[in-house]
């Protein structure tokens, strides 16, 4: 057994008890994977993730891969390798695939759910097996030619990366000056440096297929002058798949990072040594929409890993807490013989304990619910339905599934070393790896203050408040319902009115928004507060999320195995907690947007 605690417990009350994914599993796009056969892969991959894949997350990170600037190469230590076949050889990522590609129709909800023991266990092993996932986006976007690399690429697993960002671009993708040169093949010279692309150089597939947003030469600025294009590491037949010569992108350096190292983060060069051929996918320059398809894909991995570390992360505090001895009982204080107790006797690591628990779990309920828009997206597309409605919900739901989890994440795994002590400081647990390995999480595939941004101008104003409405609609119908009883009254109540506050801090946005048409410099209002109408969004639906868990358990509690009790409890008493400790704070968060000034922009940065 390796260093990962997997909670599939919760994982199958979210999908069957709450979410009601065993109504959907078995039908429609989804007749091949029933509820038993869906069980029963989760039951393997926990045993995978437990045993093989977590099996190299230490050493890895202890010895990490090394670049050879000679070469270009950088090999991964032996014992990841070994858990990166044994996940291969399982061929459980070929579940969401196209099946003319070689895959396997799959709810998205237990692709995410599958996807969270593969994080927690060994989050770089899902990261270097991006290439047939991959391959799916080059098969629905790409040529007939480029869909029979796309069943190529699967076929032989080679891997894949995205290729976005530039050293002076950064986040900002529109600025990118890497240019595409139109050669009379057909084919394109891609011309430029990008950094910070994961699994740019490894030694685990044959080929690597980097998908590259690059500007035709004489495009427009901006990303709408981006087109994307497929720029293997080495050329190959597009029949046969055969490789051909070493093509003209190459690792040049690869970072030494804080965590995460098991996973190569690189700088790739383009045409500097030799040509680097590529190949305009889908023979159309959409190349923004394109990629973002694959953005999406990984902004909801990263939420989904930063949210299975902190479960591991608090399972293991939970069980360091309940065998550490220290202290005696706080109700005996006075009493200078009284015995020591474990350390989950005392009130301020209960209190710890159980945010904890609130939000690993109440963060896991809103991957799988965002999860189960996108089962509703496929089921109703396969239907021949409108799905305008979800997808508007599906986006809106992204950046607080990445932006807020990834920070609440990070916030929270500090609670768990802080309840292992001193101990918790040391390379013997896991959890400083966990923090280091977590970090990252807030920063790539947009940093949370561009979550925050997109968050409201993109996914609220853009949408003019539709998905934002169904969701709130959703939570106001739950609350009239009342259900959950008595017990989770109050409850319910703290929800409804941190329902409103949230609606109060979008309507303050607003006003500050309409209020740029007569003084522009009122835009800076609204940019002090979209990370916060983030956060407060995230607090409200983990909060509603959690109760309605909360509200299945309470009414299966009374007729529930001695086995389920203290599990059913548990929810109940996560959900109330959630409710009376955090979500008060939304309506500090309110007081706060309706109070911001323009005084920290007037203010001049030599005060900094």
């Amino acid at each position: 057994m390796g260093h990962y605690k997997p909670n599939l417990r919760d994982i199958e009350f979210n999908l069957f008890e709450v979410l009601g994914r065993d109504k959907l599993y078995g039908t429609g796009p989804f007749a091949e994977m029933d509820v038993e056969t869906a069980k029963s892969i989760l039951d393997e991959v926990t045993r995978l993730a437990e045993n093989d894949l977590a099996a190299s997350f230490t050493d890895a990170d202890r010895n990490p891969p090394v670049f050879d600037p000679a070469t270009n190469t950088a090999p991964v230590p032996a014992a990841f390798k070994k858990s990166y076949q044994a996940y291969m050889d399982s061929e459980y990522w070929r579940l969401g695939i196209p099946e003319e590609i070689g895959g396997t129709t799959a709810p998205a909800t237990l692709i995410w759910a599958y996807a969270e023991l593969i994080l927690g266990a060994n989050p770089a092993v899902w990261m270097y097996s991006s290439g047939p996932a991959f391959a799916g986006i080059l098969f629905t976007e790409g040529t007939d030619e480029q869909k029979k690399a796309a069943k190529i690429a699967v076929e032989k697993q080679w891997g894949s990366t995205m290729v976005l960002t530039e050293p002076d671009a950064g986040s900002d993708v529109g600025a990118g000056r890497t240019k595409a040169v139109k050669q009379d093949d057909g084919s394109w010279h891609i011309e430029g440096v990008k950094r910070f692309i994961t699994s740019g150089e490894h030694d685990m597939s044959e080929n690597i297929l980097h998908y590259v947003l690059a500007r035709p030469e004489g495009a427009g600025p901006g990303t709408k002058g981006l087109s994307l294009f497929l720029v293997p590491k080495y050329d190959f037949d597009f029949e046969t798949g055969e490789l051909g010569e070493r093509n003209g992108v190459y690792a040049t350096n690869v970072e030494h990072k804080m965590g995460l190292k098991a996973s190569n983060t690189c700088e790739m060069t383009f045409g500097d040594q030799r040509p680097a051929k590529g190949y305009l996918i889908g023979d159309r320059h959409d190349g923004i929409r394109q990629m973002f398809r694959i953005i999406e894909f990984a902004r909801m991995m990263v939420g989904t890993k930063a949210i299975a570390t902190l479960s591991t992360g608090y399972l293991s505090a939970l069980e360091y807490a309940k065998e550490r001895v220290q202290g005696p009982d706080l109700a005996n204080f006075m009493d200078k013989t009284a015995p020591k107790v474990t350390i989950t006797h005392h009130p301020d690591v209960r209190r710890s304990l159980m945010t904890q628990k609130a939000y690993a779990e109440g963060m896991r309920a809103l991957v799988l619910y965002t999860a189960s828009v996108q089962d509703e997206i496929a089921a109703q597309e396969s239907a021949g339905d409108d799905v305008s409605a979800l997808s508007a919900l599906n986006d809106l739901l992204l950046p607080i599934v990445k932006g807020y989890g990834s920070e609440k994440s990070y916030e929270q795994l500090a609670q768990s070393l802080q309840t292992f002590g001193g101990s918790g400081y040391l390379q013997e647990y896991p959890i400083e790896q966990y923090i280091r390995d977590a970090k990252i999480d807030t920063l790539y595939e947009g940093t949370t203050a561009i979550q925050g941004q997109d968050y409201f101008f993109r996914k609220i104003v853009r949408n003019q408040g539709a998905a934002l409405n169904t969701l709130a609609e959703n939570i106001k119908k739950f609350l009239a319902v009342g259900t959950g009883g008595q017990d989770l009254a109050t409850a319910r109540d703290t929800l409804a009115k941190a329902a409103v506050d949230l609606e109060a801090i979008v309507g303050a946005m607003l006003t500050d928004l309409a209020a740029t048409e007569q003084d522009v410099k009122s835009i800076y209002k609204v940019g002090l507060n979209t990370t916060r109408l983030l956060m407060a969004s995230g607090d409200v639906v983990v909060g509603y999320l959690l109760l309605k868990g909360a509200a299945v358990a309470a009414e299966k509690l009374p007729t529930a195995s001695p086995k389920d009790v203290p599990f059913y409890t548990g929810k109940i008493a996560a959900a109330k907690f959630f409710a009376e400790n955090v979500l008060p704070g939304v309506s500090v968060q309110r007081a706060l947007a309706e109070s911001v000034d323009q005084s920290l922009m007037e203010l001049d940065e030599a005060a900094f």
